[in-house]
């Protein structure tokens, strides 16, 4: 009786510390950055505590990924109607070599306007991608040319700055948006 209640205590606390694991692992996204949008408008963590926000990285010479997911966000803030002004949403750029804040500007005018595109320098983007746990590889192609591997999943924060999960748009749009306004 007395190893079967052991081996339960066991059992339950190794549980209980993998749930506090998870916990942190989620919590363990995120972090300081300093980056600046299309406009030339600064924008940090603190930004990230005054709404919910959806986070999406990639680059503006993707030729597939990139404009689709964006598409997709920009008919989620379609629908989600006056309450889009409710949410960051946030295009952060994996390519800060050719992603100038002029060359965002120019790309982002085929998406919803309420989508705003980060860049930095090298270094500012690195330690951003560092801290939300995103992949990125420059990827020569012939003539000098490259592409960019990279996470491709799109991040909710809810309005405190901290990650909540992945946010689905393969889904029913109103499914998306019902759940984006849970965390108005």
């Amino acid at each position: 009786m007395a190893a079967m209640f052991g081996g339960s205590l066991l059992v339950g606390l190794w549980l209980m510390l993998g749930a506090l694991g998870s916990m942190r692992a989620a919590a363990a996204i995120g972090g300081p950055f300093h980056l600046e949008d299309q406009q030339g408008i600064s924008v940090t963590e603190a930004a990230l505590k005054v709404r919910p926000t959806i986070l999406f990285f990639g680059f503006t010479h993707c030729p597939d990924i990139c404009p689709t997911t964006l598409f997709e966000i920009s008919e989620m803030l379609r629908a989600l109607g006056p309450d889009a002004d409710r949410l960051n949403t946030w295009f952060v750029s994996v390519d800060p070599e050719r992603d100038t804040r002029a060359v965002m500007a120019e790309y982002l005018t085929g998406f919803d306007p309420h989508i705003r595109g980060l860049t930095g320098t090298p270094d500012e983007l690195k330690s951003l991608l560092q801290g939300y746990k995103v992949y990125a590889r420059k990827v020569p192609l012939a003539a000098g040319d490259y592409t960019v591997d990279h996470t491709a999943s799109v991040y909710l924060m809810n309005r405190e700055g901290t990650f909540v999960s992945s946010f689905n748009l393969k889904r029913p749009l109103q499914a998306a948006v019902a759940d984006l306004r849970r965390f108005f």
